[in-house]
């Protein structure tokens, strides 16, 4: 075996771990998988002689991609609150296959609605270090040069951000209370064809984007802005059902009980701001789904 493709069996071992590491701190699952590429590339470009615990040294990466990513959506414009959360772990190994023995350890430290939403309001090195921290018990020495502070600091960083998490979670029955509302208005206006009631439940910015399954299918694969979103959905949407999907109120699509696509939703302010579309049967298989009563 050569040392490339031993290098791509080792990342492979610990894409998993990666990915929930990059999903916890951007609450997004495509910038997660982006940085899991990115981690790779660096990867496939280091001394790997050098590097004596490669599990140790992803983090670390992954870590500081993450990082420069939170400065990054920082700096190009102020977030509403929650605007980069609520994306799924859809399509995560650990949920795909029942037998790993990481799923038991996902499933019951997965990021939640409430801690996610309030996980948006803390600054870059403030998350960072708290969920390297309090989510995957790293110590604090390890903490410190990623972040740039020294290991003090970086414990202090971690817990005002315990503080803040402790202090200003809401409450997610009450949050998904009225996310369920907003969807069931929004699907009755798609039934109905009431493009106004469509329009008022987006916000002005909603951003459509859908997987290639649901392109093939025959949807757009990207729309942005109320009036553009709401003409995907304007007289259609008949066997659209709102949905817990992995836990956060979403869209399910199953005409005669047959899914065939699911949409994750994020809220600011009582109105979708993000839609995603997700039709790859192999993603669907490992989505866990519980209808809502209308």
């Amino acid at each position: 075996m050569d040392e490339k493709q031993w290098l791509a069996e080792q990342f492979e071992e610990n894409r998993t771990h990666l990915r929930a590491v990059a999903y916890r701190m951007l609450g997004s699952l495509s910038e997660a998988d982006d940085a899991v590429q990115e981690s790779w590339l660096r990867l496939s470009r280091a001394d790997t002689d050098r590097i004596e615990n490669l599990p140790g040294w992803l983090t670390t990466i992954v870590a500081r991609i993450c990082l420069d990513m939170l400065r990054s959506r920082k700096s190009r414009r102020e977030e509403s609150l929650g605007a980069q959360v609520l994306q799924n772990l859809l399509g995560h190994p650990g949920y795909a296959d029942r037998t790993n023995p990481e799923y038991e350890v996902l499933l019951a430290d997965s990021v939640g609605l409430a801690l996610l939403v309030v996980l948006e309001t803390l600054a870059p090195a403030e998350r960072v270090a708290f969920v390297l921290h309090d989510v995957f018990d790293l110590p604090f020495e390890e903490i410190a040069p990623i972040v740039g502070r020294s290991p003090a600091a970086a414990r202090q960083l971690a817990s005002r951000a315990r503080r803040r998490v402790r202090g200003a979670s809401p409450a997610p029955d009450t949050v998904l209370l009225r996310q369920k509302e907003v969807v069931n208005a929004f699907l009755a206006a798609a039934r109905g064809g009431d493009f106004a009631a469509l329009v008022s439940a987006l916000d002005p910015e909603v951003v459509f984007q859908a997987d290639h399954a649901a392109v093939q299918a025959g949807g757009p694969k990207e729309a942005r802005g109320a009036q553009e979103v709401a003409r995907i959905f304007s007289g259609r949407a008949q066997a659209a059902k709102s949905a817990l999907v992995n836990g956060a109120v979403g869209i399910v699509v199953s005409p005669q009980d047959r899914l065939l696509l699911v949409m994750n939703l994020t809220f600011v302010d009582d109105r979708i701001v993000h839609i995603d579309v997700v039709a790859d049967p192999v993603r669907l298989r490992s989505v866990r789904l519980t209808v809502l009563s209308d």
